[in-house]
């Protein structure tokens, strides 16, 4: 619970950081390339779900305008499943890592809503496991990533809320996660 009031909190922030600055409509200059840097969290839904509750990450984002209203985006990072108690206070997981990999669209259907989706693949670093296993001898997993996602962009802040699937290896899962990015034009 401490967790999702901690995620609660950080949307709360971005939202504030987004209303309180001067917004300016997100625009795609097509032929043009932007960089973004985004803090990512989530709740994690599926069979995932035994061993986590939540996910911290961190994500940069490149964007190639196609026209006004339309960007291909390339995204990679970092994300931190953690890894959690069962009620019984004994068993304790530890944290699975992942590095993804994906390519995708957004299209703006008004000067700052868009619709995105990504695809790509997720790079297991670490494995949920009961804790005191040794990671080095575990097989870790590359899943397929389907990724979902409506969001509000200014000309420097995105925000967006997303669904995204793993699956892969008879082990699928998920999260419901919030991304707050500062970007920039290159």
């Amino acid at each position: 619970m401490k967790k999702l009031t901690k995620l609660a909190a950080v949307a709360i922030t971005g939202a504030a950081l987004l209303i309180g600055t001067n917004v300016n409509a997100q625009i795609i200059t097509p032929k043009k390339l932007r960089f973004g840097v985004g803090v990512e969290g989530g709740i994690v839904t599926g069979s995932a779900s035994t061993y986590s509750n939540a996910e911290l990450g961190g994500t940069a984002r490149l964007q190639y305008g196609l026209d006004k209203n339309l960007a291909l985006t390339l995204t990679s990072g970092y994300y931190n499943f953690f890894g959690k108690t069962e009620p019984n206070g004994v068993d304790k997981y530890q944290s699975l890592g992942m590095v993804p990999i994906k390519l995708g669209i957004k299209a703006f259907f008004t000067d700052n809503l868009y619709f995105g989706a990504e695809v790509g693949a997720g790079i297991e670093t670490k494995t949920f496991l009961p804790q005191g296993i040794n990671q080095a001898f575990v097989e870790k997993d590359t899943k397929l990533i389907v990724s979902p996602a409506i969001g509000y962009a200014s000309k420097h802040w995105d925000l967006g809320v997303r669904y995204e699937n793993y699956s892969g290896q008879s082990n699928n899962y998920g999260l419901v996660g919030l991304r707050l990015a500062y970007g920039f034009g290159l």
